[in-house]
């Protein structure tokens, strides 16, 4: 069942240098029980994506076109209170930094009773209690003690974990992740990766997951949308896709991520660099770094729909004409 449906959504800042398109025309869908990962360099417009689905963008940031539909809903149309209402509640987001969420100078208990208070009716008790079931969903030890410890008491991992709970106190349908396990050592990421997994199993969620670590994204997700200068370059089932990637820039990607069982391997760097937001080419924004780029790719490109996967390219890889 689709639980969130974006179609051809723009999300343009309008600067006195002239007009940033972020985000450019991106269309996608998350499925209930599902995880869609985001992936792109930074700069892609990945978070600008997400950000403009929970209205939580800053001026001169707008979304100019395009739709947005979670169960049904339209919510470019919802008003400011109703978005209010869905978020934290029916929609929740995860960010790059715990500290973001996290205010240093209430009690970890202290803010999260005040999350539950601000979308249900609840006694302080029954609240409590939603709060230390959320703590040990996520495996913080001694749940019930560490509501009463400040942010600074925890280290790094285990506020990224407070802030996935804060995130789940209410059972959202939708979760938006953005990299919020960046900062965080192999380990601890691998432990939030397993558990995230299994709550989304557990829970019928969805689940857009933003990276730009195709590692992360290839044992956690089960679609994989490529972005590339505001744009979607490349989606599809994760496996297909990182085995037979279609667009050039996916297959750099790939090519330049280390693989463990490949030592010695040279790693080929995707030259050249992205364009300035200002300054993006006609056509494929991918042209000036692609070996296979003509003069072609400097016409609008159309989609191409294959089955699952779709992408934007007029010299996909592995497609005899």
């Amino acid at each position: 069942m689709t639980l969130l449906e974006v179609n051809g959504l723009k999300t343009w800042f309008q600067t006195p240098w002239g007009t940033i398109k972020a985000v450019d025309g991106v269309s996608f869908t998350v499925n209930k029980g599902e995880i869609l990962g985001l992936v792109g360099e930074s700069g892609s417009g990945k978070s600008i994506t997400g950000f403009s689905i929970l209205g939580l963008l800053d001026a001169p940031g707008k979304v100019v076109d395009g739709t947005i539909r979670f169960n049904g809903e339209d919510l470019r149309a919802a008003s400011a209170a109703r978005l209010r209402a869905l978020r934290g509640d029916r929609i929740a987001m995860i960010f790059q930094d715990p500290m973001m969420t996290l205010n240093p100078v209430l009690t970890i208990g202290t803010q999260m009773v005040e999350t539950v208070f601000a979308h249900r009716k609840a006694s302080h008790a029954e609240a409590r209690a939603m709060a230390r079931d959320a703590l040990g969903r996520v495996g913080i030890p001694r749940p019930e003690e560490r509501l009463d410890a400040y942010p600074h008491e925890f280290s790094g991992g285990m506020r990224q974990r407070v802030a996935i709970a804060i995130a789940l106190l209410h059972e959202p349908d939708l979760i938006i992740a953005d990299e919020p396990t960046t900062a965080l050592d192999v380990t601890i990421q691998s432990q939030i990766l397993s558990e995230v997994q299994s709550l989304v199993a557990e829970m019928g969620m969805g689940l857009i997951w933003i990276s730009h670590d195709l590692g992360v994204v290839a044992g956690l997700a089960n679609r994989i949308a490529v972005m590339y200068a505001g744009r979607l370059v490349e989606e599809g089932p994760v496996d297909p896709v990182l085995d037979t990637p279609r667009h050039p820039y996916t297959q750099g990607l790939i090519s330049s991520t280390p693989i463990a069982n490949e030592r010695g391997r040279p790693l080929r760097q995707i030259r050249g660099t992205a364009p300035p937001p200002l300054d993006r080419p006609q056509g494929c924004p991918f042209q000036p770094r692609c070996d296979y780029a003509d003069a072609a790719c400097a016409s609008e490109l159309t989609e191409t729909v294959v089955g699952a996967r779709r992408w934007r390219c007029l010299h996909p890889l592995g497609v005899t004409a």
